[in-house]
């Protein structure tokens, strides 16, 4: 299975793709997709969406996965990030692609195994079990990989939970 990881933004949209087979998880890509401050919002939109779809075309992924926002100042970042958000589900809805969300919560607990871990921890661990020799940066391009191993882990359980229950 390969996953898409997302770490929504408007000048800085964090990417990683991971592939996990059976219980490995490996690294595929990994990156951002930049906007210019001071562009008109729309080009912003478009350029962020264009992106998304290109790298949905030649990566394939089967599932994408989006760290959920959580904003508690900036009014106006929060809608122009949620909007830039809403075009990226909409890329990987056209092409098909189940879309899950993680709070930033889940994401720490699956690669931490603490929900309230620092930046730095995360980004370490996300280092530690890609086998990658430095963390990526920017720290979005972090913080999508670690969403996408938080999918590769969640559908695990899921898919362990459906065989014991039968379904």
């Amino acid at each position: 299975m390969r996953i898409l990881g997302i770490d929504p933004g408007i000048a800085i949209v964090g990417f990683g793709f991971v592939d996990k087979v059976g219980s490995k998880v490996t690294p595929v890509q990994y990156g951002c997709i930049q906007t210019e401050a001071h562009t008109p919002e729309e080009d912003r939109l478009l350029h962020v969406y264009e992106g998304i779809v290109q790298l949905i075309d030649k990566y394939k992924p089967d599932a994408v996965a989006f760290e959920k926002l959580f904003f508690n100042r900036n009014v106006t970042t929060a809608m122009i990030v949620s909007q830039a958000r809403g075009v990226m589900i909409l890329a990987a809805v056209q092409k098909g692609l189940p879309v899950a969300e993680y709070t930033p919560l889940q994401v720490k607990q699956a690669i931490v195994g603490y929900g309230k871990a620092e930046k730095k921890q995360v980004q370490e661990m996300v280092r530690i079990y890609l086998h990658l020799k430095e963390i990526p940066k920017p720290d979005d391009v972090a913080d999508a990989l670690a969403v996408a191993i938080c999918h590769a882990h969640s559908s695990t359980l899921n898919s362990k939970l459906k065989e014991v229950l039968g379904k």
